[in-house]
């Protein structure tokens, strides 16, 4: 049985993280399993593997996807074999809502960092369901306009801060600091290879700065987990 989750809505900020005000009742009373079951026919649940990939960049646009549980990174590859990590997403999170707006083609790839289950469901069975239910369509625009916000701040963060702080940053966000006022260990440990293509500089200055976090106290790792305290705030508020 699905278990009931709040829908991923994360509100970014370009500066230091902080607290996020109660959510609404709108938000608060979100039940997956209630907008699950609205879609009826149309909708199949998959369990991904670390690595594995849910869509292509260039494959068809046909769908939206909705993670249950685990963690997915989306990418993109330049003409000229670039990569870049756009957005790392978690449980009760969207992605793939570029269909619904007519998006012919994936702008990115989609794969899991770990054990992933996803709910595919497609194109036409989410528009129906929008329109049949303007609760679902409210908290659906919701999610979109915070997906939105954290573009935009993440743009910001690459325009003007050092990659120490976006890193920092990075890691800060990853721990959900600010949401439900508690810190959480980021399961299984990220790589430095995935958190250099989203902090937008090289694995080695991402391990020089892992490392320098570490001799500090602000974050504790090993192969299997890594844990990030609020001290890392420090690099944020007096870089």
């Amino acid at each position: 049985m699905m278990s009931k989750k709040r829908p991923g809505l994360r509100k970014a900020s370009t500066g230091p993280p902080k607290a996020e005000p109660q959510q609404d009742s709108a938000k608060a009373s979100f039940d997956d399993r209630a907008f699950l079951a609205s879609v009826g026919t149309g909708r199949s649940s998959t369990t991904f593997q670390p690595g594995q990939i849910i869509y292509r960049q260039g494959d068809p646009a046909d769908a939206v996807h909705y993670i249950e549980s685990g963690k997915i990174q989306l990418k993109v590859v330049s003409e000229h074999g670039k990569e870049g990590v756009i957005a790392m997403l978690g449980p009760g999170e969207f992605f793939g809502e570029g269909c619904i707006v007519s998006q012919p083609l994936r702008m990115a790839s989609a794969s899991a960092t770990a054990v992933s289950t996803v709910v595919r469901i497609e194109k036409a069975a989410m528009i129906r369901v929008l329109h049949e239910q303007p609760a679902i369509s409210e908290m659906f625009m919701a999610f979109l306009l915070a997906r939105n916000v954290q573009i935009e701040a993440d743009l910001v963060d690459q325009l003007f801060n050092s990659s120490e702080r976006r890193l920092a940053r990075l890691l800060l966000l990853l721990a959900n600091f600010g949401k439900e006022g508690k810190m959480e260990t980021i399961l299984p440990s990220i790589s430095q290879e995935i958190l250099a293509a989203k902090v937008g500089t090289t694995r080695s200055r991402i391990n020089f700065f892992m490392n320098k976090f570490r001799k500090l106290g602000f974050i504790e790792y090993d192969n299997s987990e890594l844990k990030v305290h609020t001290s890392l705030l420090n690099v944020i508020v007096h870089e």
